[in-house]
């Protein structure tokens, strides 16, 4: 897995502000990443720490289910579906291709196990089966994702489904996914817990969460991954420190 100094860079911020006045550092210089983009914010202020090409449109592969699940715990909060509701799992869910929570056509499954498939298998099944649940069609699912985008400002990001497959159109920019993380921690901080889960049993299978830097850093308390060959490694992920929490987005390496 890539590695990824912005946690780092993130440090020398930390430890450059708890320093003495007399011996506070300069900010370090941007990092030189090969990636198409990123960015480094304060979630507290959304303040930009550091960042490149942050908007820029990129393919964002799974981290799309970042919007999904903002939809779903919005939906959640507003009493439309509740954490219990069971969906039944439709063809298209069952058939969604790429990494799955291996969910069976037919069966009925709650909206919680389904996030927990979506958020720490990164299930496209479980992600469609979501978009169904709340909107009726990922079609209209991905209407209202593009609703919420809009009421964050996020300008540059367009959605046309939940599971960040590839589709010509559909583009976010780390500055949005920075947003879209804020606000997810910011508002639903119960949910936000989930991003921390280790791993996740159904149909017999466990599937480790795919943020491997939970287990390289007790500060790193989530957020997703994602992949595809077009998109390259991409990831957001948060940190929480001495009261501060920094949030980086790291999209297109290799």
């Amino acid at each position: 897995m890539p590695s990824f100094p912005l946690l780092v860079i993130a440090a020398l911020f930390i430890s450059a502000l708890s320093a003495p006045a007399k011996a506070v550092l300069p900010p370090p210089p941007p990092p030189r990443l090969e990636a198409r983009a990123w960015i480094l914010v304060d979630a507290n202020s959304g303040r930009v720490i550091t960042s490149r090409n942050a908007d820029e449109a990129v393919e964002p592969a799974s981290l799309t289910k970042l919007m999904t699940a903002y939809a779903v715990f919005s939906a959640l909060s507003e009493g439309r579906v509740e954490l219990d509701t069971e969906t039944t799992i439709s063809e298209r869910a069952w058939r969604a291709g790429g990494s799955r929570m291996f969910i069976d056509v037919g069966s009925k499954v709650s909206i919680d196990n389904l996030l927990q498939g979506m958020i720490v298998q990164s299930g496209n099944d479980a992600s469609v089966a979501l978009a169904e649940a709340v909107a009726g069609s990922e079609e209209t699912f991905a209407s209202l994702m593009n609703q919420h985008a809009q009421a964050l400002g996020m300008r540059g990001s367009r959605f046309f489904n939940s599971a960040g497959l590839p589709d010509e159109g559909h583009l976010v920019t780390a500055r949005d996914m920075a947003t879209l993380a804020r606000a997810i921690i910011g508002r639903f901080p119960e949910e936000y817990r989930r991003y921390s889960q280790r791993e996740f049993t159904w149909n017999g299978i466990t599937q480790p969460n795919r943020n491997g830097l939970l287990d390289r850093d007790p500060s790193v308390d989530g957020m997703k991954t994602g992949y595809t060959e077009a998109a390259g490694y991409c990831l957001v992920s948060s940190a929480q420190r001495d009261g501060m929490r920094l949030i980086a987005v790291v999209m297109g390496t290799q």
